[in-house]
């Protein structure tokens, strides 16, 4: 299927308690609002609606119960992120949107995209934090093993994820990366993509080495215990199948607990730009 450039809805929050909704954002779904501590944001970084409620039903395990969550979608930009061409067109819009969600006091954002599109960037903007999929999925893979795969969705994606592990150092614990053929539009076919994720991650332990596996996309919803699961049933051993929005959310809300964000050694402080603007 074709993926369109989209351009957001207009509609706003409905309820005497939505915070207003400017203009050029997607209106958005709270989750357990009932006197919550910290507010968190789950951004998603394509133009789209369709994927929102499958992505809070992979979250609602781990939401704890003094955390309100809402989740909102860029306005403008392509409807997935299946190559680098999409990951840079539609950053802009994750630093625009980051901005205006820390103005409205979000203690941290989920940026629910295994490839992190505009966290880098945002990270010089904003003074919350904000986290991609790939680290925390690869620290969880690291806590409980030595060396992981990653189970991706397209042979788009494979070159882009293989510089995540560069970028993070972690080559040596680094067994492989393989593709399931299986565009983010089609995620939603569960027994087609349980059982493709099964096969490829059997592959990856027996041919590659892999002692945990990494799901290598967000779309990736009610697929990870059930992978998991199949594995030991057919080998006998257990080996942990990450979920990136689990593992992703889990540890930004460890680091608003703790009232972390990035380094201003790393990430200087940095206006929004503008067009035609300085920077």
């Amino acid at each position: 299927m074709e993926r369109k450039k989209g351009v957001a809805s207009r509609r706003g929050v409905r309820g005497a308690d939505a915070l207003p909704t400017p203009p050029d954002l997607r209106p958005s779904r709270r989750v357990k609002t009932m006197s919550a501590t910290y507010r968190v944001c789950v951004v998603v970084p394509v133009a789209t609606e369709a994927y929102n409620e499958r992505i809070l039903a992979a979250l609602a395990p781990v939401i704890p119960p003094d955390v309100a969550v809402e989740i909102r979608a860029i306005a403008t930009g392509t409807t997935s992120i299946e190559c680098r061409a999409d990951w840079l067109f539609n950053g802009p819009a994750v630093m625009s949107l980051a901005q205006t969600l820390e103005q409205e006091g979000f203690d941290g954002l989920w940026l629910t995209d295994f490839d992190m599109c505009g966290v880098e960037a945002a990270r010089e903007i904003i003074d919350i934090p904000i986290i991609g999929g790939f680290p925390p999925s690869a620290f969880t893979a690291l806590a409980l093993s030595q060396r992981f795969s990653i189970i991706t969705i397209l042979e788009s994606t494979l070159a882009m994820q293989r510089q995540h592990v560069l970028t993070y150092g972690q080559s040596e614990s680094f067994a492989s990366i393989r593709a399931i053929d299986c565009p983010v539009d089609q995620l939603g076919n569960l027994e087609v993509v349980v059982a493709k994720t099964l096969n490829a991650a059997l592959k990856a332990i027996s041919e590659d080495g892999a002692q945990s596996i990494l799901l290598g996309c967000t779309g990736f919803v009610d697929v990870a215990a059930r992978v998991s699961v199949m594995i030991e049933e057919t080998l006998g051993v257990y080996i942990p199948v990450i979920d990136p929005n689990q593992a992703g959310f889990s540890f930004l809300v460890s680091l608003v607990r703790q009232r972390l964000r990035p380094s201003r050694a790393t990430y200087a402080k940095m206006p929004l730009p503008q067009p035609g603007g300085p920077g």
